[in-house]
């Protein structure tokens, strides 16, 4: 079948299912498959559902006139994607990098659905199969498109690119993440740098942190660089932590004076003037970015506050490397509070340098006078230190109840598999 032919039977059903379970009558069900599932098994079960057809690529024991054969699903969604996307002359602007890129997507959005229809995203939906499910979730009504892209080796995000078709970029920073599949700091450089690449070879725009030297020398040949940050930048501003939270002062010329955010860390910063730089060239009017960005509260265990039994609790576990362990590490020792109590997890994916890098967290924490450390899971069990190591979160949360914290600031963070938020469970 012919993608356009596919195209056809995608705008008479718009809706696509990957998993067999949540299908609803007509949708179309794509049978994907991955290390440990084959979505060819369950296409019998979709159009049982009431799916107007299922997409497959393996020869399944049953007939049913709703059975599209394919070569292979994830070629033919992403293809799909790709399609769909040509059908649309308006910004698409896509946001990669080691950390903040989720949290710069959601400010970013909120600012820009003030004045244009726009599709973003839907969580961290920013992989080889999220990042087409994305694109064909975006609708005729669409002014403007924001897509994560999220990488762990390369080659990645140019493949994304390929189908996305980006007219703007971010690359909210290049720090330690995936190492393993990137095989060390450089490799992250060039992974990331995709972006950049596809985006000077395409004529695009970029907007870039000013601050970081390699983002200049990694775009140095791009014509079009929209700068933030805290100097020497078309939007610039600075940070300001006079309460638990982010107020950004803004220093270069605007009627924004300044902006009191309900994020928690300094280094947030380059997150907001982001949403702020990329309101202000898509003419949003400055009262609303202001009003969009003060509004804004995450939800999602990144540098959410929460509070419970009488004691404050910095929640950031939704991902962890060497970088931004560190950034929450320093931000956390700058608060002005007293009894303040570190729980990490462990740090995934980091290969060779793993045990390096935690033992580097380490010696860190141990510079600051916290009333308690507590460790989880990960190469933190073949470190060096004197402070309180758990297994797991299971054994976690039982030492967590068993303190019965009161009055107490906490700073709760590590790398998603290890799940930090499971301690707070009741």
């Amino acid at each position: 079948m012919e993608i356009s032919e596919l195209y056809a039977i995608f705008q008479q059903y718009p809706v696509i299912k990957t998993d067999s379970r949540k299908v609803l009558p007509q949708d179309l069900f794509f049978a994907l498959k991955g290390p440990s599932y084959n979505g060819n098994k369950y296409a019998e079960q979709a159009l049982a559902a009431g799916a107007a057809f299922a997409v497959i690529d393996e020869v399944v024991d049953f007939t049913d006139a709703r059975l599209l054969y394919t070569t292979d699903v994830l070629q033919t969604l992403q293809l799909l994607a790709k399609y769909h996307r040509q059908q649309f002359d308006i910004p698409f602007l896509a946001i990669t990098g080691s950390n903040g890129k989720t949290t710069t997507k959601e400010l970013i959005r909120e600012v820009l659905a003030t004045t244009y229809k726009t599709y973003s995203t839907i969580g961290n939906l920013n992989n080889h199969i999220g990042i087409p499910l994305t694109i064909l979730s975006i609708k005729k009504d669409a002014e403007i498109a924001i897509i994560e892209m999220g990488a762990n080796h390369l080659q990645e995000i140019e493949a994304y690119c390929t189908y996305a078709l980006p007219t703007h970029g971010i690359i909210t920073n290049a720090g330690k993440a995936h190492l393993e599949g990137f095989g060390g700091i450089e490799g992250v450089k060039k992974g990331k740098g995709e972006l950049y690449d596809y985006l000077k070879n395409n004529n695009g725009i970029i907007f870039r942190m000013n601050d970081y030297p390699y983002l200049k020398e990694m775009s140095k040949d791009i014509a079009t660089v929209v700068t933030y940050g805290t100097s020497n930048a078309d939007t610039t501003g600075a940070a300001m932590m006079e309460s638990d939270f982010l107020k950004v002062s803004i220093t270069s010329k605007s009627s924004i004076k300044t902006i009191n955010t309900q994020l928690v860390g300094a280094y947030n910063l380059p997150n907001v003037l982001a949403a702020i730089t990329v309101g202000m060239y898509f003419n949003v009017p400055e009262e609303k970015i202001k009003l969009a960005l003060e509004n804004y509260s995450p939800d999602n265990s990144r540098s959410q506050m929460i509070e419970k039994n009488g004691n404050k609790i910095i929640l950031d576990a939704y991902n962890a490397n060497p970088s931004s362990m560190r950034a929450a590490i320093e931000n956390f020792a700058l608060m002005p509070a007293a009894d303040k109590i570190v729980w990490l997890g462990g740090m995934m994916e980091l290969g060779e340098e793993s045990l390096a890098e935690h033992q580097a967290l380490i010696e860190l924490l141990a510079t600051y006078p916290w009333k308690e450390v507590v460790l989880i899971g990960g190469d933190f069990i073949n470190t060096k230190h004197n402070f309180k190591y758990l297994n797991n979160t299971a054994e976690g949360k039982i030492w967590f109840q068993q303190q019965q914290y009161n009055n107490a600031v906490l700073l709760i963070k590590g790398s998603r598999s290890i799940g930090m938020e499971k301690i707070l469970e009741q």
